[in-house]
């Protein structure tokens, strides 16, 4: 999927107008449509913004990864990593037990 179609369905979840996603990212709902025709490319910092308004991260928005990690997600990342060493293992052995434990879960369903 291209940077338009992407901008178009975000802004589409996220119910927001051009001229709205527009305001928040500091451009006019005209430049959000013409990113969305792929008339033209924004620039990284604009990329950046309407990634955060949309709540996405920008290697999603541009198409660099398939996996959308939501906001609350990332924030949650980001904690983790100011965690001691011995801290974030505990962490990652809780959720390997878990995504384990998800997907024998599933296996049997």
């Amino acid at each position: 999927m291209n940077l338009g179609k992407k901008i178009v369905e975000l802004r589409k979840q996220k119910d927001y107008s051009r001229d709205a996603l527009g305001k928040i990212v500091g451009t006019s709902g005209a430049v959000i449509g013409r990113y969305e025709r792929n008339e033209i490319t924004p620039s990284v910092e604009i990329a950046k913004n309407i990634a955060s308004a949309l709540e996405v991260s920008l290697d999603f928005l541009v198409g660099s990864t398939k996996q959308e990690i939501d906001k609350a997600t990332l924030n949650r990342v980001q904690e983790v990593t100011k965690l001691s060493p011995k801290e974030k293992e505990l962490v990652f052995e809780f959720l390997d037990a878990f995504i384990t434990k998800a997907k024998v879960k599933s296996a049997l369903m």
